[in-house]
């Protein structure tokens, strides 16, 4: 197998999934309004719709990450482009909510099998020297996802209905399994005959599950108790981790390893802080501000246009800078765009609006490739698959910590009602109540971006 000849394969593989699934996510997010219409649902209902998927996701990609080193990192990427492509037909052609949920979530498995492997096989193929580089581009990649997706949704939610943004994902879908197969050459399994920690991924999965279940039913007394299991599930994981001969997740990478563990914590923060913002702002837009989903989509574009823009420059700059330096940086511009949102008003005037989300894009494409490249870079081959899997971890995590946030501020502000005009300035409350947390959240971000050491390569 000559992983240089695989190099621009693979590029092209894991480029197009990388655009695929964040389109799959921000396609949704403008098309939730009339989904909620269709099927008279409240805001606490219809955030499951986008919850169902992260939560699926995370529970899934610590042992599918492990397994894809083990049975095969490409074996395992075309598996799950196969589960994720099915779900989306599925989804396009629900009957109802419940359905709609329960097919979300068999999309989050082929999500984690995807996310579980796509930045390991591209890590495997490519020299040290070249990983900043290439993972700037996988980034601009999710981040042009992100950024067609409000547009391409808006789109299709009004001229076609909402089902049409599930099922454009299918002809993607195919396109990437065929590409795969096709040219993408060997297989990469550099733990190949090591065992499975079965028990050690159950313990992982039920505390996963019992956190962000419970964080989703906050302010509920069952959230509160369900978070306390969960807590209590870490303690176990971890005892059962360091005694087990061959560990789903190998705690001295969390325990030895600053530059990884800070990283990875940076990681959670930062998504925690930012994913609910199109989330929030869609609502805003088209609630407070009276935009049709076409022209929210337009608005909403202005962000990952900026991220798709510059997060291969930011890529390159950590290839020769500390990592920590350019993500740290990034967080910084994050937070300073996060507090603007807090006085949205309902005059508030559309370039006000665009230059935040520039802002956004801005600071989020300076921290989130070289991060990944300071967590990638931390650790040996054998620990890829692992690695690539814990980033995609705090990554949905924090998404799902980010709409349990939003849901807490909602059920405070609003109730467990329908949005209606009389609900506005309420509405309003709670929109700008989340970007004060979630600005704070983004500085204390900061210091575990600048503690985490230094990974370059000298």
């Amino acid at each position: 197998m000559d992983d240089k000849k695989n190099r621009l394969p693979v590029l092209i593989a894991t480029t197009l999934s990388s655009f695929l699934t964040p389109l799959a996510l921000s396609t949704v997010n403008v098309a939730l309004p009339s989904i909620g219409k269709e099927f008279s649902i409240d805001a606490i209902v219809l955030s499951w719709i986008a919850t169902a998927y992260i939560l699926s996701a995370a529970i899934f990609l610590l042992p599918f990450g492990r397994l894809a080193d083990m049975l095969g990192r490409k074996k395992v990427f075309i598996y799950g482009t196969f589960v994720f492509t099915v779900s989306s037909f599925l989804m396009g052609v629900s009957g109802g909510v419940e359905t709609l949920i329960g097919y979300r979530v068999l999309q989050g498995i082929g999500g984690a099998m995807i996310f579980g492997t796509g930045i390991a096989i591209l890590i495997s193929v490519f020299p040290l020297g070249e990983r900043g580089k290439v993972l700037g581009i996988n980034v601009a990649a999710v981040y042009l996802g992100l950024s067609v997706g409000p547009f391409i949704g808006g789109l299709l939610t009004q001229h076609l209905g909402w089902r049409s943004t599930f099922l454009l994902n299918v002809p993607f879908g195919i396109i990437i399994m065929v590409f795969s197969i096709w040219k993408v050459k060997g297989e990469w399994a550099q733990a190949r005959g090591e065992s499975f920690d079965i028990i050690g991924s159950i313990i992982y999965s039920a505390m996963l599950f019992s956190i962000m279940f419970g964080f989703s039913r906050l302010p509920e007394r069952v959230g509160f108790f369900l978070i306390c299991i969960g807590m209590i599930g870490i303690a176990v994981f971890a005892y059962w981790e360091l005694h087990t001969r061959a560990p789903i997740l190998n705690i001295d990478l969390l325990m030895r390893n600053r530059a990884f563990t800070h990283s990875n914590a940076a990681a959670l923060i930062h998504y925690g802080a930012t994913f609910a913002v199109g989330f929030l702002m869609s609502f805003y837009l088209q609630y407070i501000k009276g935009f049709s989903p076409q022209n929210t989509g337009i608005i909403l574009i202005s962000q990952p246009i900026v991220q798709a823009l510059i997060s291969p420059v930011a890529g390159r700059i950590s290839d020769k800078i500390e990592p920590r330096i350019v993500a740290s940086i990034g967080m910084s511009i994050t937070a300073a765009g996060l507090f603007l949102f807090v006085f949205l008003g309902a005059d508030t005037g559309v370039l006000s609006i665009v230059l935040g989300l520039c802002m956004l894009g801005f600071g989020f494409a300076l921290f989130s490739s070289p991060n990944s490249n300071a967590i990638m870079s931390s650790v040996e081959g054998r620990f890829y698959g692992v690695a690539s899997s814990m980033l995609a971890t705090m990554r949905l995590l924090g998404q799902m910590f980010s709409m349990g946030i939003a849901m807490f501020i909602f059920a405070a502000y609003l109730g467990r009602v329908g949005i209606s005009p009389g609900l506005y300035p309420q509405l309003l409350k709670s929109i700008q109540a989340a970007f004060i947390v979630f600005g704070c959240l983004c500085i204390l971000g900061i210091f575990a971006s600048l503690t985490r050491g230094n990974v370059r390569q000298k």
